[in-house]
């Protein structure tokens, strides 16, 4: 993180107080604007599959979006190693115009094996943008600045999840569905020319004197590793500390809430309680809703809040929204969702300040690279277990879910969480103490 930030971190602050930081304001831009650009591409991608597959476009897009899972489990760790080499900038802005490049291509597909290839090359893509976007923004940010910086990219991010379906549908009406893919590959273009006004400011070659101290003695070996010893350096990092190793599997808990949620809620509201398309929305904006005001909320008071005690607070929250699922009606259900998407949250942003103050600048790249690809592996199970269970006992569903998850986090908090107790009262790796 940007040295020299000693004074005292407001207890309170606006949630947009960040981007008075113009070039983390530049960055978030390029973000947003690439966000926007993704929202409109999934609902495209749904379209398609529904054209070229017909009734089979479910299977079609279930086995691309386990493609996307994989790439980014694959390729995110090879993508940290590069973003603490090769400058930020241009890693990210290659990835974003090959993304480009593969959605106009995308407009005029016509197969099922076209939609594959498509969607394997834009997701190993997008492995290399997002941890380096991620590994970023620490280096652009003061230290009180950067858990509300992560906590406004978080809430936007879910703002648009929300809000971006019902674009992409009126665009798609207006002009049909294959220009979303052009719309989309417009917009990352927008973010590829608000990226090159950051030039050579990211790298990791800027980090401070203390840490290239520490590096050249020894302590610090990022710069010397190579080949497989790099690849999984981040991985090593994150499950040796045990304040982050807590958060990851918590996120583990997280991810299988969250899976029986995305999985099941179609067939919870559509065929449990019979009602409509509409009412589904409802339930899963109540979801995006509350991940996105938790968000906001951790912006303001980032400065008070303690990561370790929010994420077991935000576990407890998925994991108790979910049980009781299976029992209510629309209302409940969409309260409940609410709620599980406010611990969702509260699990998931925190986590990245918690990388960043235990984790040196010259290993960010690896590190936020290494968590991508474990916090998708996890959703990577997640997933089928979801589907599976919810298929053989749809009666039952979320009270088995919710078991499930609740399982895990008392292993987790039994297990894990005296460690990390103690070592959240050690200083955390700073840039002034070396490591």
């Amino acid at each position: 993180m940007a040295a020299g930030d000693e004074s005292p971190p407001p207890r309170r602050a606006a949630p947009w107080a960040p981007l008075r930081n113009r070039t983390f304001a530049r960055l978030y831009l390029a973000q947003l604007v690439h966000l926007a650009g993704d929202a409109l591409v999934w609902v495209a991608l749904a379209l398609l599959a529904f054209e070229i597959a017909g009734p089979r476009a479910a299977a079609v897009l279930g086995v691309a979006l386990t493609m996307r899972v994989a790439a980014f489990v694959v390729f995110a760790p090879i993508a940290g190693v590069l973003a603490d080499r090769l400058p930020r900038v241009w890693l990210m802005v290659g990835a974003l115009a090959g993304r480009a490049a593969i959605l106009v291509a995308l407009a005029g597909a016509a197969t099922e094996w076209q939609l594959y290839v498509a969607m394997l090359a834009m997701n190993a893509l997008a492995a290399f943008f997002t941890p380096t976007y991620q590994a970023s923004v620490p280096a652009v940010t003061t230290r009180s600045e950067y858990p509300r910086a992560v906590a406004l990219s978080g809430a936007t991010f879910e703002l648009l999840g929300v809000l971006g379906p019902g674009v992409a549908g009126a665009v798609a009406v207006a002009f049909g569905a294959r220009s979303l893919f052009v719309a989309a590959a417009v917009a990352l273009a927008v973010s590829v020319a608000l990226l090159l006004t950051l030039r050579s400011r990211l790298d990791v070659r800027g980090a401070d004197e203390g840490e290239r101290e520490a590096t050249t003695s020894g302590s610090d070996d990022a710069a010397v590793e190579r080949g497989w010893t790099a690849i999984t350096s981040g991985s090593r990092w994150l499950w040796r500390d045990a304040v982050m190793r807590y958060g990851l599997a918590l996120e583990l808990v997280a991810s299988i809430g969250g899976a029986w949620i995305l999985v099941n809620s179609v067939v919870r509201v559509r065929s449990s309680l019979g009602l409509d398309e509409f009412s589904y929305g409802v339930v899963m904006a109540a979801f995006g809703l509350g991940a996105t005001l938790l968000a906001l909320g951790l912006a303001t008071f980032a400065s008070v809040l303690r990561p370790r005690l929010t994420m077991t607070i935000g576990a407890l929250a998925i994991t108790v929204a979910v049980i009781p699922a299976d029992l209510v009606g629309l209302a409940p259900l969409a309260a409940l969702w609410f709620l599980a998407g406010a611990g969702s949250n509260a699990v998931n942003v925190p986590m990245f300040a918690v990388m960043a103050e235990r984790t040196p600048r010259s290993r960010h790249g690896r590190v936020y690279g290494a968590h991508f690809a474990w916090s998708h592996l996890w959703w990577l199970g997640a997933y089928p277990l979801a589907g599976w269970l919810g298929t053989a006992l749809p009666n039952a569903s979320y009270a088995v879910g919710g078991g499930v998850a609740a399982v895990v986090l008392v292993l987790v908090v039994a297990t894990l969480a005296p460690g990390a107790r103690r070592a959240e009262q050690s200083p955390a790796y700073t840039l002034e103490h070396g490591t």
